[in-house]
């Protein structure tokens, strides 16, 4: 019965730093969608 309550999240294997680096990813990702909607009106206002 003990073996069904698996933690969901746990802090062994380096997990701390694994969820560090998929948030810097996820704030790289969405930082690199807002540069190319920025980048998007500018060319849209030059026509």
């Amino acid at each position: 019965m003990t073996n069904l309550f698996v933690p969901l999240y746990s802090h062994g294997n380096g997990t701390f730093i694994m969820s560090i680096v998929f948030g810097l990813v996820c704030l790289g990702l969405v930082s690199a969608v807002i540069l190319m909607m920025n980048s998007d009106k500018k060319k849209k206002n030059d026509q």
